[in-house]
């Protein structure tokens, strides 16, 4: 700084080279009183107005000591010297009325000058101000020395260019100077922490602002621990359990990772649906809502596992019924606003045909109520049989094609405690009840290992719940089955109940006043009741040759409607639909109890079911005609409604019949197709 000053007042006095330049210095008063001039050979006095203060910087630099060194000499740059090159005196001002002390530099003080060796920088300056008290800072001087007051011996005298008179600040542009009193700040200029306590009055810290300040971080530091804290801790402990609704996933994501299984899930209606079928008025006079619908619009749609969020084409063989086609997933596609599953002869796992099926086991189910219609084109003619399309519900407890999972629960729909529950249908001992060792054409009756889950269910015992006392299992319900009546050239659709335990006869009851059929010109029962597996409660209802692909290819509407009441299970139905006419309706007195087999009502089904779409082949179903039939041939769907009385359901994991947990626990039986019995899976059946 001190350089800046010098080079900025020899530029505006305009100092002969041969002058010899000063700078005045007050060292008793810790402060600098700047002024340069030409100094003549003879010293004169100096009267203190021609004085100015330029600036203020600790003495700690810039006094000299009592030996009579400065602590750091100043450069001439005028002369381009690097120390004094004679004794001048450097002229120090001595407080108001006072005298200036003259200080003397000598020769060999440089600008860098250190203290004597053995002496440190402090020491000195106490020395020369007098003792550990004195102030380093800048001080104030009592009053400001009159303007009258010599201070040296003799006046100045010399010559100035241009009225420039260094010892007049107005005239250098320096008039913007230091008055000499104390300053805020002056306390932090000095070192002497002795002296700190006594100088540190800056007023009270509690202000205000400050309390806004340490108020605003506080409240910043309580959000910051809230947010990352405290919010977890308060979420964790306030909210409630997550229900995957018929899925192992947070949220209700379904088994395939697909879609939640919400009740009354509005998404589940497609967009394309018409608002106009949104509700209906079921044949039972009550009102229904749609829940659920796919229009197929979207053409190159795939159903392998996880690609659709209803539907799951398995790739297996189903080889419970005896079929001829291999299901595969690349069988079932989308195309022109339509479901299309192929059936094309070629060589495939040892078989000779592949097709498809797909279910929505696990990711779609109704449950007490639903209305199910189907707009459907059915493959091949009516001139030569052995096509099997299909389209059913079953329930989620058992999966179709898994025989493992089926074993001990299809077809029973079933909530007594006898001996329908029981292997074969007999009692423990295996020597009755008569009917259920004859009824069947002098033979058994049953061949089926018993309800794996019964109302008989011992606590402790693997149970699927919600109390072992209630009786579980995987009813079956066509909506079809489609064959051709070869004897009068006409299409006829199968529409069953499939139930355990059986009948006597498998005869269920086909009275008017619980089984009754609308036009008997078209409906007739079916001949065939039942076998060893299952008893079917079935009529035949004939459909026009249009809508077949080897015909005139048009569509017709297929349906099923159901109701059932837990609380009141004589009081449901079950209504089929064949060309957008209701054919026939069953009601629960069809099942009821049964005397001669010991044996209490099958309920109408209340677990959750899922729907079955396939097209399969099998001598087991009708007579299949190789020669005749044309391959490829397409199974057509043009869309599915789902439509509920508000006591419906939706979800494959309802609380009062859940399905998840235990599915879990046996996932081999619902996944591995290689498993076709219980036992397969390392399960035993229950011993009850």
């Amino acid at each position: 700084m001190l350089h800046d000053i010098w080079e900025e007042l020899s530029r505006k006095c305009r100092f002969s080279s041969s002058s010899s330049s000063y700078l005045m210095v007050d060292c008793n008063h810790d402060r600098i009183v700047q002024s340069l001039y030409n100094y003549p050979t003879t010293s004169k006095a100096i009267n203190s107005q021609n004085h100015f203060m330029w600036n203020r910087v600790s003495l700690n630099s810039l006094c000299s000591t009592q030996s009579g060194y400065s602590q750091r000499g100043i450069e001439d740059p005028s002369n381009k010297r690097d120390s004094w090159t004679s004794q001048r005196p450097l002229l120090s001002p001595s407080p108001a009325g006072e005298r200036m002390s003259t200080t003397v530099i000598p020769s060999e003080s440089r600008w860098n000058a250190m203290p004597p060796r053995g002496e440190s920088s402090t020491s000195l300056l106490r020395k020369r101000s007098g003792g550990k008290n004195k102030k380093y800072g800048p001080t104030a001087q009592p009053s400001p020395p009159s303007p009258g007051v010599a201070l040296m011996d003799t006046p100045l005298e010399g010559d100035f260019e241009d009225g420039l008179d260094p010892r007049n600040p107005a005239a250098l542009g320096l008039d913007k100077t230091f008055s000499g009193d104390p300053e805020a700040d002056d306390y932090l200029h000095n070192p002497d922490v002795d002296e700190w306590g006594a100088m540190d009055d800056r007023g009270n810290v509690f202000t205000v602002r400050g309390a806004a300040n340490v108020g605003c971080l506080v409240i910043l530091m309580v959000g910051i621990i809230a947010l990352f804290a405290g919010y977890p801790i308060a979420d964790f402990y306030t909210q409630g359990s997550l229900d995957s609704k018929g899925g192992y996933n947070l949220g209700g994501i379904n088994a395939t990772g697909q879609i939640p299984s919400i009740r009354g899930f509005a998404s589940m209606v497609d967009e394309d649906t018409p608002s106009d079928v949104y509700t209906r008025t079921g044949y039972d006079g009550e009102e229904y809502t749609l829940v659920f619908s796919d229009e197929f619009n979207k053409d190159g749609r795939t159903f392998f596992p996880s690609d659709d969020p209803f539907f799951t084409a398995p790739d297996i063989h189903y080889w419970a019924t005896g079929d001829f086609e291999w299901y595969e997933p690349s069988a079932a596609t989308t195309r022109n606003g339509n479901l299309v599953l192929t059936m094309s002869q070629q060589s495939i796992h040892d078989l000779n045909f592949k097709s498809a099926m797909l279910q929505s086991w696990n990711q779609l189910c109704f449950q007490y109520s639903f209305y199910l219609e189907a707009r459907i084109s059915l493959p091949g003619n009516t001139r030569y049989g052995g096509f099997w399309p299909g389209l059913w519900l079953f329930g989620n407890l058992g999966r179709p094609g898994y025989g493992a999972s089926t074993d001990g629960t299809w077809p029973y729909t079933y909530d007594s405690c006898d001996i329908g529950t029981l292997p074969n249908q007999t009692n423990v001992e295996g020597t009755g009840p008569e009917a259920a060792l004859t009824s069947n054409k002098g033979q058994p009756i049953s061949y089926l290992p018993g309800q794996r889950m019964s109302a008989c269910t011992c606590p402790g015992e693997d149970h699927a719940g919600p109390d072992v006392s209630v009786g579980r299992g995987a009813p079956e319900i066509d909506v079809l089955e489609a064959q051709v009546d070869l004897h009068v050239g006409q299409g006829v659709l199968s529409q069953s109940f499939q139930v355990a335990p059986f009948d006597e006869g498998y005869q269920y009851k086909n009275t008017t006043d619980v089984a009754h059929q609308y036009d008997t010109d078209l409906t007739s029962f079916n001949t065939y009741t039942g076998g060893v597996y299952q008893e079917a409660v079935s009529s035949l209802t004939f459909v026009g040759t249009d809508i077949y692909q080897g015909t005139s290819r048009e569509f017709g509407v297929q349906g099923v409607e159901m109701f059932t009441d837990p609380n009141d299970r004589s009081s449901g139905h079950i209504t089929w639909v064949a060309n957008g006419e209701k054919s026939w309706t069953m009601y629960p007195g069809a099942v009821g109890a049964s005397e001669s087999m010991q044996i209490g009502p099958r309920i109408l089904p209340e677990e959750p079911m899922a729907l079955v779409i396939n097209f399969g082949m099998s001598n087991n179903f009708q007579a299949v005609d190789f020669v005749n039939l044309e391959f490829p041939a397409e199974y057509l769907i043009d869309y599915i409604r789902i439509y509920q009385r508000p006591e419906g359901r939706i979800g494959c994991d309802p609380d009062d019949h859940p399905t998840a947990d235990y599915i879990e626990k046996h996932i081999e039986a619902y996944t591995n197709p290689n498993m076709t019995i219980w036992s397969d899976t390392g399960y035993a059946m229950p011993v009850s």
